[in-house]
């Protein structure tokens, strides 16, 4: 394995963070082995590394390999960006939830991917898959087409180079996404039409603090076809509060 050689000058942090940085989007649980392989470890110092973050919470044990620990997400929420949008966001997502008895997301960018930081789950029976720390993807959610749609040109490209499909209405047309993205730049809000999870519609808004998009808020629903003008209306009466008190703090 190179890991082998390429470990040699690297620094014990380097390492641990490297067996943290194996997990994604696709690979949530990791047996020993894949975890030295993707970190580039040899398997003892990846077991001995591995032994550690279990004890600090860092990682979390299962019948079948390794996870990400809660404590991580626990220490994520006291980013100052996480942690403010949460507290002044809290009465906007309550408001929006009272007023669409959808379920209701709060998101950031993290890279590729659209990072939930808050989630209100709605009264009607629909098939959401995200939870509050999960990452998506930016192209098969409403709320991660307006993050994509406002991201850096180097990451729009790198998302539209790369179009998993999760569902058979998922986007994967790059050029058919990018059409969307302009839609999203001159209407600003996206939707989807279960591209995420089948029998699960979104909308979605971004939230701006000094012209600049931060995050993005988004309701999800059984269908758009009836509601669709109300639910974004309500969205962006949300999303300008949050972003007015956010300007404030």
């Amino acid at each position: 394995m190179a890991g082998n050689s390429s470990t040699a000058g690297r620094s014990v942090t380097s390492r641990a963070l490297a067996l943290l940085g194996a997990f994604d989007e696709r690979h949530r649980e990791l047996n020993l082995s894949d975890l030295a392989s993707r970190a580039e470890l040899p398997l003892a110092t990846a077991h001995r590394l591995v032994g550690d973050l279990v004890e600090w919470g860092a990682l979390s044990r299962t019948p079948a390999g390794y996870v990400v620990g809660s404590r991580l997400w626990d220490v994520g929420l006291l980013a100052p960006m996480n942690t403010g949008l949460r507290a002044v966001a809290s009465p906007y997502l309550q408001d929006l939830y009272g007023a669409t008895l959808a379920t209701v997301h709060l998101a950031i960018r993290d890279g590729r991917h659209v990072l939930y930081v808050e989630r209100l789950s709605g009264h009607a029976s629909v098939p959401v898959v995200s939870t509050v720390g999960s990452r998506l993807p930016l192209h098969a959610t409403g709320v991660g087409k307006v993050l994509l749609a406002f991201a850096p040109p180097e990451v729009r490209s790198g998302v539209l180079a790369d179009l998993p499909r999760v569902t058979r209405y998922t986007i994967t047309e790059p050029g058919r996404l990018q059409t969307q993205l302009d839609k999203v730049l001159r209407e600003d809000f996206a939707t989807t039409q279960e591209e995420m999870s089948l029998g699960a519609c979104s909308a979605a808004v971004p939230i701006r603090v000094g012209g600049e998009v931060i995050a993005a808020l988004g309701v999800v629903v059984p269908s758009l076809k009836r509601d669709q003008a109300r639910l974004v209306s309500a969205l962006q009466v949300a999303a300008r509060g949050i972003g007015r008190s956010m300007g404030r703090s």
